[in-house]
């Protein structure tokens, strides 16, 4: 009681609500500008809204009599943004830069604690504010001013350039039926950029007239910031008990935190992670990662975490690959959910991640652990994490048996053999991936010639016996018949590396198994060669009726992309050699085109052979051949040469849609010229 008499009532204000104003009016910030340096006499030329966006922008005149403004900078400017020519869409009518625009920014979300007050004669006047923006200067003209930079580059390349690119950007296109959107996935495109970017963009600009300060308009405007009605009973919002009234100015926090942004569902802080348990720290930390080291884990997790306690829980939601952690299918997959890209439920996802389902869904799979070698396949993405391994044998051991449970449900489920899913030699089951270069595999061949040879004579004379036994009158000189000891080919086998957890015990193409019966060094026994050839031969002959012109070295990446997509145990597992492949590539039909690749070319052997297909059954098999003869002189030509060359040859005048469609068909386009396919280099 006693501080309150101290502090006696001075004044008493009466307060009113002004509503005459209410959502229409914004307070105005410029955050670039210090408060001295106002833009009211600066001459607006114009002024646009969007309302539901609270979005502004104004159109202000600069002034280029000021002696600070550097004119020829000006009209540089206007130069680079409009060109030379004059027309209505030009930004800067005047060809000098002579004004700049403001575009606005919300400074605030929620703007229902901020009000515009006036005091007049013993009465403040409150009209709440319905948003706070700031404007700074826009430069999108910059983003016309590169573009047309890129217009003019386009157009100084030349009629053919600019026509070549024009088809480069033909592309195939793939028509897929999307499924019915599901909520989350519903939910995920709301929150997108792209859908938020095209919402905005829907809502069509208000155009505004601007009145200055002293301005008349201006001026009765600003009377209706002052409450119309005095009378009490117009502001009951006013009226309130002490306790209604700081509830009003201290909300609860619960509020506060429903007026946070959503963020994505995948997104989290670190300082938001650990505040979790420390399990449900490694659960996120996998989820989003799929594939880590331990001492990695451990540095997420900062310090002072007890690596027992963290080994502990990452068994839960991780398993062991070569000394490195990756998520579990079952958490990477909830239960009750379904893929993206097939629909397939969760539960088959988690069956099939160790094995084959569509492409998408395997290629989700082969990106969250792997990466792709170009002419190896897929190689884990984490080098063997040896001091882990050494570590804790423990963990080792016990991540290897339920590794073990794993593949006895894989044979299960999909009634496969053990020799599908695991090497046939110990050795090739260690934690250290099995590479056998070309020598060693030349080295095995030649031995197990050696070794066999015995074997195969012994058969051969057996079967000699049983013919003359059975068809005495068969006359046969076999006292100087040998078996002949085919030489080995310098052609390595195709590295089918990314495979050989899948082909039987097939390592690199050649086959480790004493009593197999397939194919060695490319050398096929009885019916198995007559199945691999008409494989091939089929591959083969689609491929290069889709692309017509191949190299060696994307004729063999197709071929890797062709094995990973067949099953287990097909008989294209067997082994193919370069060799073989060549051989088969001119058996249908195609032929080698000698390219006259440039001295200083850095392209591989592989690369320098250069097949096309010579006659595909189709009106164009003409064309196409003289095409093919051109660029058997010459390592780069111009479309008019083309053209000119197709005219002659097929003696009548050749249209444009023609000379397009064997182009497509052949070449590629780059910096005006066209080369063949795969012989560009980079």
């Amino acid at each position: 009681m006693a501080n309150e008499e101290d502090d006696p009532i001075i004044q008493e204000i009466d307060v009113f609500l002004a509503r005459s104003l209410l959502e229409k009016l914004y307070l105005f910030q410029y955050p670039i500008r210090p408060a001295s340096m106002t833009y009211d006499d600066v001459t607006h030329l114009s002024a646009k809204i969007k309302p539901k966006q609270q979005k502004v922008e104004l159109e202000m005149a600069i002034d280029t009599l000021n002696p600070n403004y550097c004119r020829s900078k000006g009209e540089q400017i206007a130069l680079n943004v409009d060109g030379t020519c004059t027309d209505e869409t030009n930004t800067y009518s005047s060809k000098l830069m002579d004004k700049q625009t403001f575009c606005s920014s919300q400074a605030a979300s929620n703007v229902s604690r901020y009000a515009a007050a006036v005091y007049r004669k013993g009465e403040l006047h409150l009209t709440p504010l319905h948003g706070i923006l700031q404007l700074r200067p826009s430069f999108t003209y910059l983003d016309k001013a590169d573009a047309k930079h890129r217009e003019r580059e386009a157009a100084n390349e030349g009629g053919d350039s600019s026509q070549d690119e024009a088809e480069d950007d033909v592309k195939q296109i793939t028509v897929r039926f999307s499924r019915p959107e599901t909520e989350q996935a519903r939910q995920r495109r709301v929150q997108s950029y792209e859908f938020l970017q095209k919402r905005q963009a829907e809502e069509h600009w208000v155009h505004l007239h601007y009145y200055g300060l002293k301005d008349s308009r201006s001026e009765h405007e600003r009377q209706y910031l002052f409450s119309q009605a005095h009378g009490l009973a117009e502001n009951t919002e006013l009226i309130k008990s002490p306790s209604e009234y700081l509830m009003m100015l201290m909300p609860p926090s619960v509020e506060e935190e429903n007026d946070k942004p959503v963020a994505p569902s995948n997104v989290l802080s670190m300082a938001q992670l650990r505040t979790l348990p420390l399990a449900d720290q490694i659960k996120i930390l996998m989820k989003n990662v799929k594939v880590m080291p331990f001492a990695n884990l451990m540095s997420l997790l900062g310090s002072g975490t007890d690596s027992m306690a963290v080994l502990r829980c990452i068994q839960q939601v991780a398993m062991l690959v070569q000394g490195n952690w990756v998520v579990k299918s079952d958490v990477l997959y909830p239960k009750d959910t379904s893929s993206p890209h097939s629909g397939v439920p969760a539960e088959v996802l988690c069956r099939g991640r160790d094995f084959v389902l569509c492409p998408e869904d395997v290629k989700d799979f082969l990106e969250h652990m792997s990466v792709a070698r170009i002419n190896k396949g897929w190689e884990f993405m984490l080098p063997y994490d040896e001091d882990f391994v050494k570590k804790h044998p423990d963990i080792v051991q016990r991540q290897h048996m339920l590794w073990m449970g794993i593949q006895a449900k894989l044979e299960k489920v999909y009634n496969l053999l053990k020799e599908h899913l695991t090497p046939k030699k110990q050795e090739t089951q260690s934690g250290h991936p099995l590479v056998v270069s070309g020598e060693q595999r030349v080295n095995m061949a030649k031995a197990r010639v050696k070794q066999n040879y015995g074997q195969l004579e012994k058969e051969f004379q057996k079967q000699k016996a049983e013919l003359k036994s059975n068809d005495a009158s068969a006359k046969m000189d076999v006292s100087n018949i040998r078996i002949k000891e085919e030489p080995v080919s310098d052609e390595e086998p195709m590295d089918t590396l990314a495979y050989e957890g899948m082909n039987n015990g097939v390592v690199n193409g050649l086959h480790t198994e004493e009593d197999s019966m397939d194919t060695l060094n490319g050398h096929l026994p009885g019916g198995c060669g007559d199945r691999v050839a008409q494989e091939l031969k089929a591959f083969v002959s689609s491929t290069f009726k889709k692309q017509f012109v191949l190299t060696l070295s994307e004729l063999k990446r197709l071929f890797n992309l062709h094995l990973a997509s067949l099953p287990p145990g097909h008989t294209l597992f067997s082994g193919i050699s370069d060799k073989m492949l060549q051989d088969m590539v001119l058996d249908t039909g195609c032929k080698q085109i000698l390219v006259p690749f440039p001295p200083q070319t850095a392209a591989s052997p592989d690369e320098l052979k250069v097949y096309a297909l010579w006659e595909a059954g189709d009106t164009y098999d003409q064309h196409r051949q003289v095409l093919l003869e051109i660029f058997s002189k010459n390592y780069r030509v111009r479309r008019n040469v083309i053209q000119n060359q197709l005219s002659q040859e097929c003696g009548e005048d050749v249209n444009k849609q023609e000379v397009d469609r064997v182009l497509k068909d052949c070449c590629v386009s780059y910096g005006g010229m066209w080369y063949l396919k795969g012989t560009v280099q980079s």
